[in-house]
């Protein structure tokens, strides 16, 4: 049976970078708290917490030690977390994504646009999703979050509309619902819509449908909170039915296997290589 790893799959430029920032801390000086899992992998967490890594809530931030070293991760985070984190004399090392900090930026100069215009923004993301805590609040929370065509009934149509998104969507969800917005308000002309979708993450999609015909089996690596995840493994279990979601190695089943000639290990923009290398090691010992 051969198994081959996506090289297209993996860590983005992003994770990378903050994954960097937090090993050069660590070897610094030994501890490092973050805010948040450094990356929604459960696997990779472990093993930078082992490191010294220490995951940390904003309910935490007060209770730190004056000095103590807070590292924001590559999603980002709104304004009061910086001015918390001041007032605490908690010392910030900032691995903000630049492709998301640009992103807020971008948010703040939308809300003022459509401020001198009495519109509305709104923003297609996953609510919750620390990128997008971090761009609502950039605006004090004054936007619409959309995931879906359902949540659109929020809009009033009758206003104006400037149209971003989280950086990981799927470029089809967003344009789809440029359309479905544009039929609905009274000029088309009342939507701006602006496509913050990464495109080194959504370039991403076209490949993993190639790859996932391309093999018997799938085996789609990454962690459950992974919104990334789970938007690529969907594409992976559309053009491929034998197609498995799996977190570990040791979640791998025998009986998957069966019959089966080739078999592709791919991942999300947060599942390291490392990663992916032991899984397709283990399926190896399971054809042997």
């Amino acid at each position: 049976m051969k198994v081959v790893i996506d090289s297209h799959s993996g860590f983005c430029a992003g994770v990378v970078r903050a994954i960097s920032e937090a090993e050069r801390a660590l070897a610094e000086r030994g501890e490092v708290c973050c805010l948040g899992d450094i990356v929604h992998n459960r696997v990779e967490v472990q093993r930078l917490e082992a490191l010294g890594l220490k995951t940390i809530s904003h309910s935490d931030i007060e209770q730190l030690n004056t000095n103590s070293r807070m590292l924001i991760r590559a999603h980002g985070e709104p304004p009061a977390t910086y001015t918390l984190a001041a007032k605490c004399g908690v010392e910030v090392i900032d691995a903000t994504c630049p492709v998301v900090a640009a992103l807020q930026r971008r948010v703040k100069r939308a809300y003022e646009q459509m401020e001198r215009s009495n519109g509305q923004l709104v923003i297609l993301g996953k609510r919750g999703h620390a990128e997008v805590v971090g761009l609502i609040g950039q605006v004090d929370g004054n936007a619409i979050v959309v995931e879906s065509e359902a949540d659109l009934e929020a809009i009033d149509f009758h206003r104006p509309i400037y149209f971003l998104s989280q950086t990981t969507q799927s470029v089809a969800l967003f344009e789809h619902l440029c359309d479905i917005m544009r039929s609905r308000l009274d000029h088309s002309s009342m939507l701006t819509a602006d496509d913050t979708i990464c495109r080194r993450v959504s370039s991403r999609e076209e490949h993993l449908r190639t790859f996932a015909r391309n093999h018997d089996i799938v085996i789609f690596v990454c962690g459950r909170k992974s919104s990334n995840g789970k938007v690529l493994y969907n594409i992976c279990l559309e053009e491929n039915p034998r197609s498995y979601n799996i977190e570990e190695a040791s979640e791998l089943k025998i009986e998957w296997f069966a019959g089966a000639e080739s078999v592709g290990v791919c991942g999300a923009t947060s599942t390291p290589l490392w990663l992916m290398e032991s899984v397709a090691k283990q399926i190896e010992t399971i054809s042997e």
